[in-house]
Protein backbone atom coordinates (compact mmCIF):
# COMPACT_ATOMS: atom_id res chain seq x y z
CA UNK A 1 0.00 0.00 0.00
CA UNK A 2 1.58 3.56 -1.52
CA UNK A 3 1.13 5.65 1.85
CA UNK A 4 2.38 9.30 3.37
CA UNK A 5 2.27 9.53 6.79
CA UNK A 6 2.53 12.69 8.97
CA UNK A 7 3.79 13.33 12.51
CA UNK A 8 5.14 15.91 14.45
CA UNK A 9 2.69 18.85 14.91
CA UNK A 10 1.31 20.31 17.92
CA UNK A 11 0.23 22.71 20.35
CA UNK A 12 3.53 25.46 20.80
CA UNK A 13 3.56 29.02 21.43
CA UNK A 14 5.16 31.75 18.99
CA UNK A 15 8.80 31.74 18.22
CA UNK A 16 8.71 27.94 19.05
CA UNK A 17 10.27 25.34 16.35
CA UNK A 18 8.28 22.12 15.60
CA UNK A 19 9.96 19.30 13.55
CA UNK A 20 7.45 17.54 10.98
CA UNK A 21 7.92 14.14 9.79
CA UNK A 22 6.54 12.33 6.64
CA UNK A 23 7.20 8.62 5.98
CA UNK A 24 6.58 7.25 2.67
CA UNK A 25 6.66 3.36 2.19
CA UNK A 26 4.68 1.46 -0.94
CA UNK A 27 6.75 2.41 -3.38
CA UNK A 28 10.31 3.88 -4.68
CA UNK A 29 10.35 7.92 -4.51
CA UNK A 30 13.60 8.47 -6.20
CA UNK A 31 12.26 10.47 -9.01
CA UNK A 32 9.40 11.94 -7.16
CA UNK A 33 8.86 15.94 -5.57
CA UNK A 34 7.67 15.86 -2.40
CA UNK A 35 5.67 18.87 -1.25
CA UNK A 36 4.43 19.98 2.55
CA UNK A 37 1.47 22.15 2.23
CA UNK A 38 -1.01 23.84 4.70
CA UNK A 39 -4.64 24.55 5.06
CA UNK A 40 -5.80 26.80 7.51
CA UNK A 41 -9.53 26.98 8.61
CA UNK A 42 -11.58 28.89 6.08
CA UNK A 43 -8.72 28.77 3.43
CA UNK A 44 -7.26 27.14 0.81
CA UNK A 45 -4.48 24.59 1.01
CA UNK A 46 -1.45 26.52 0.20
CA UNK A 47 2.54 25.26 -1.05
CA UNK A 48 4.59 25.75 1.71
CA UNK A 49 7.71 23.88 0.19
CA UNK A 50 8.93 21.07 -1.76
CA UNK A 51 11.81 19.10 -2.49
CA UNK A 52 13.14 16.95 -5.45
CA UNK A 53 13.97 13.36 -4.29
CA UNK A 54 16.67 12.32 -6.59
CA UNK A 55 18.58 16.09 -6.43
CA UNK A 56 17.61 17.73 -3.34
CA UNK A 57 16.37 21.18 -5.26
CA UNK A 58 14.81 22.58 -2.72
CA UNK A 59 11.44 25.10 -3.49
CA UNK A 60 9.47 27.69 -0.48
CA UNK A 61 7.02 30.04 -0.48
CA UNK A 62 8.06 33.09 -0.28
CA UNK A 63 6.36 33.32 3.44
CA UNK A 64 8.45 30.36 5.15
CA UNK A 65 11.98 31.65 3.57
CA UNK A 66 14.46 31.89 6.27
CA UNK A 67 12.14 29.70 8.87
CA UNK A 68 11.38 26.75 7.34
CA UNK A 69 13.66 24.28 6.00
CA UNK A 70 13.18 21.32 3.93
CA UNK A 71 14.85 17.75 3.73
CA UNK A 72 14.51 14.25 2.94
CA UNK A 73 16.38 11.28 4.40
CA UNK A 74 16.87 8.72 1.88
CA UNK A 75 17.91 5.53 4.01
CA UNK A 76 14.37 6.49 6.43
CA UNK A 77 12.35 7.08 3.25
CA UNK A 78 10.99 10.44 5.25
CA UNK A 79 10.93 13.93 4.09
CA UNK A 80 11.13 16.33 7.04
CA UNK A 81 10.33 20.26 7.59
CA UNK A 82 11.65 21.99 10.07
CA UNK A 83 10.02 25.19 11.33
CA UNK A 84 11.89 27.70 13.43
CA UNK A 85 10.46 31.27 14.82
CA UNK A 86 6.95 29.93 14.45
CA UNK A 87 3.78 32.66 14.27
CA UNK A 88 0.18 32.38 14.95
CA UNK A 89 -0.84 32.64 11.62
CA UNK A 90 1.41 29.45 11.02
CA UNK A 91 -1.76 27.49 12.37
CA UNK A 92 -2.91 25.25 10.10
CA UNK A 93 -3.25 21.12 9.06
CA UNK A 94 0.20 20.42 7.64
CA UNK A 95 0.17 17.88 4.77
CA UNK A 96 2.77 15.99 2.86
CA UNK A 97 2.72 15.21 -0.81
CA UNK A 98 3.97 13.17 -3.60
CA UNK A 99 4.09 14.06 -7.19
CA UNK A 100 5.30 11.82 -10.23
CA UNK A 101 6.93 13.91 -12.30
CA UNK A 102 10.49 15.10 -11.13
CA UNK A 103 9.12 18.63 -11.93
CA UNK A 104 8.60 21.02 -9.05
CA UNK A 105 5.00 22.91 -8.92
CA UNK A 106 3.32 24.66 -6.01
CA UNK A 107 0.02 23.96 -7.49
CA UNK A 108 -2.05 21.51 -5.42
CA UNK A 109 -3.59 19.58 -8.15
CA UNK A 110 -0.18 18.67 -9.02
CA UNK A 111 0.56 15.85 -6.38
CA UNK A 112 -0.35 12.59 -6.73
CA UNK A 113 -0.48 11.13 -2.98
CA UNK A 114 -1.63 13.28 -0.38
CA UNK A 115 -1.57 12.57 3.78
CA UNK A 116 -3.83 12.55 6.06
CA UNK A 117 -2.36 15.88 7.61
CA UNK A 118 -0.94 16.79 10.66
CA UNK A 119 -2.23 20.02 13.56
CA UNK A 120 0.18 22.92 13.42
CA UNK A 121 -1.23 25.18 16.27
CA UNK A 122 0.72 28.42 17.16
CA UNK A 123 -0.48 30.24 20.77
CA UNK A 124 0.19 33.87 20.27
Amino acid sequence: QVQLVESGGGLVQAGDSLRLSCVASGRTFSNYVMGWFRQAPGKEREFVASIKWNTGTLYYAEFVKGRFTISRDNAKNTVYLQMNTLKPEDTAVYYCAAKRSPTHSDRVGSYDLWGPGTQVTVSS
